[in-house]
């Protein structure tokens, strides 16, 4: 089993009754849908292959070559990403998974975790650190899809605060989030919750203004 490839079999019969078997012989029900297809098609994957398919730092990033095998049909090649999945609200066990079919020339949009390296100098003067974000929604090409996004805080200091635009991002990718959306403060603690209350305040404001400002566009 390979990380970034994944074989799964058509399925053509529906309903609880064959999700229940599926289930009992380390399968889970799935559907392939996107661009690169002309229907949604309906899928059954083993569950351990696909765990194993999922890079162990990228996850849902993960770019996956997937194969389709149908009984009298000539097998299929499609580049897959998941876009969602269910999880047993009490077992914990996965149930079933959305594919999302994609072609690797077109940009896709992605969450990806920022990493804070270095340890802030403010820290040492008694600041506290207040996380506003710990991912970035990005677009690029699959394969430029990054694992982590490094922030280094070396030089925050009291008062201080990163932002998006600090961020160096790799080649063709890009930022769906603003550059002024704070990362993180550096802030005394006495004025640590006041802080944290005025930097998540302006984020809902800005977030709120973006979104009717595109509820605008999308109106004209």
């Amino acid at each position: 089993m390979e990380v970034g490839k994944l074989t799964v079999q058509a399925r053509h019969k529906t309903g609880k009754g064959v999700a229940r078997k599926l289930r009992a012989r380390g399968h889970i029900p799935g559907v392939c849908y996107g661009t690169t297809v002309d229907a949604p098609i309906a899928i059954s994957v083993n569950t351990r292959a696909f765990k194993n398919s999922l890079d162990p730092v990228k996850r849902n990033n993960t770019v996956i070559d997937m194969t389709i095998e149908d009984d009298g049909n000539p097998a299929r090649s499609v580049l897959v990403m998941v876009k969602d999945y269910q999880v047993h609200k009490t077992r914990r066990e996965l149930t079933h998974v959305d594919l999302l079919a994609i072609d690797a020339e077109q940009q896709v949009e992605v969450e990806v975790p920022i990493e804070l390296t270095g340890k802030a100098v403010g820290l040492v003067t008694g600041g506290q650190l207040h996380v506003v974000r710990r991912e970035l929604d990005i677009r690029c090409k699959p394969a430029d899809i990054p694992a982590t996004l490094s922030l280094d805080i070396s030089e925050l200091d009291i008062g201080g605060v990163l932002h998006v635009s600090d961020l160096v991002l790799p080649p063709g990718v890009v930022s769906m989030t603003p550059g002024h959306m704070a990362i993180i403060t550096c802030v005394a603690p006495e004025a640590e919750a006041a802080e944290a209350a005025e930097v998540e305040g302006e984020e809902a404001v800005a977030e709120a203004s973006a979104g009717d400002a595109a509820k605008k566009e999308g109106g004209s």
